[in-house]
């Protein structure tokens, strides 16, 4: 009787356990959605404009007219150098050419007197041509001395050290008080800020791919986005403007520039930055949360729901996108019943009942 009782109780107790429902778990259903195909690089921040300040005459540096680091326009004036010795070197070049001049003047007077001379035959051809040579020879004279004054006058201006483009100023090397001249070195550098270039190493590969895109249509160049290293992105949009003449041997890469405005001064030379070449037009292709998916030895898989069981799809990832999303290039198929909630729960070939998931936050990318 006992044993009776215990079998028919076992019986009971399994047909209730077939009787349980299926685990509901969350699904979404798989629909393509518009991406712009982008690939991505590390890239480097460059000034376009990049100046070190040298100064060109010897002399007591006097004064300096910045701030360091501030930003400065073209023509500013910057450094000063002692002027006095080369006011002084511009006034004994105009005495010369004054010198020169009036001796020039007195030698036409002579030319023009022997040439009266000799047609009154007065005096001989000879004495004319000594003239004549004379006359020449001041003029020279005057015109080595116009050109003694441009120099001085041209010293005088490089006592005035003047911002040759737009940009902003770095530290001083040299202080006031100092004697600096050609010999010196830079006495500050000078870097434009608007705009900026950015350049990064392709592969040949992918470089093809581009050159290809660019070849078919001219007219809509790939877009040049960034990203800082703390995440965030930049707001300006960048064009290719070069590529390099040559392939970097050690690499197999290509360098490649684009160009890219800075108005409100967030890209620094030098900076270090995430580099996202966009394809002209989105495409349409599957998109999943990143959550869904899971790895294994095979490779990446997700759960879907097939006739009320969950069921296995093995993925081709492609690119991974902002919100903690990634693309799908082969696996799924627009309708599906794609697993996101609940996966903790499954395994293959488990009854589940799909019901439509929470929607969640999106996240950073």
């Amino acid at each position: 009787m006992a044993d009776l009782t215990l079998a028919l109780a076992l019986i009971l107790t399994a047909g209730a356990a077939s009787a349980q429902p299926a685990p509901p778990v969350g699904v979404v259903r798989i629909a393509p959605e518009p991406v712009t195909e982008t690939v991505s690089f590390v890239g480097r921040i460059e000034a376009i404009e990049r100046v070190n300040l040298v100064a060109r005459v010897n002399g007591f540096l006097e004064e300096r007219a910045f701030r360091e680091g501030q930003e400065v326009q073209k023509e500013d004036l910057l450094f000063i150098i002692e002027r006095a010795p080369y006011l002084a070197a511009v006034d004994a070049a105009k005495a010369t050419l004054a010198s020169a001049e009036a001796a020039k003047v007195n030698a036409d007077a002579q030319l023009a007197r022997a040439e009266e001379l000799l047609r009154t035959r007065d005096t001989s051809p000879a004495v004319r041509d000594q003239r004549k040579a004379e006359a020449e020879m001041a003029a020279a004279q005057v015109l080595e001395a116009q050109a003694a004054l441009t120099r001085a006058e041209i010293n005088l201006g490089y006592t005035l050290i003047r911002a040759p483009v737009a940009g902003r100023i770095g530290r001083a090397a040299v202080s006031p008080g100092n004697v600096v001249g050609p010999d010196t070195g830079p006495l500050a550098l000078l870097v434009g800020q608007d705009p900026m270039y950015v350049t990064f190493p392709v592969s040949q590969r992918v470089f093809l791919g581009l050159d290809r895109e660019a070849r078919r249509d001219a007219e809509r160049r790939p877009r040049v986005r960034l990203r800082f290293q703390d995440g965030s992105h930049y707001d300006q949009v960048g064009q290719i403007d070069f590529v390099d003449v040559t392939v970097a041997q050690g690499t197999d890469t290509v360098t490649v520039r684009a160009r890219i405005a800075n108005p409100d001064r967030r890209l620094i030379d030098g900076q270090f930055v995430s580099v996202a070449i966009e394809g002209p037009e989105p495409e349409q292709r599957v998109v999943i949360p990143q959550s869904a998916m899971m790895l294994d030895q095979q490779g990446a898989y997700v759960f879907v729901v097939e006739d009320g069981r969950a069921a296995i799809k093995r993925l081709r990832l492609g690119q991974p996108l902002e919100g903690g999303r990634i693309v799908v290039e082969q696996g799924l198929t627009d309708g599906e019943m794609l697993i996101v909630d609940g996966l903790q729960r499954i395994r293959p070939g488990q009854p589940v009942q799909g019901v439509p998931a929470a929607p969640r936050p999106a996240r950073g990318g």
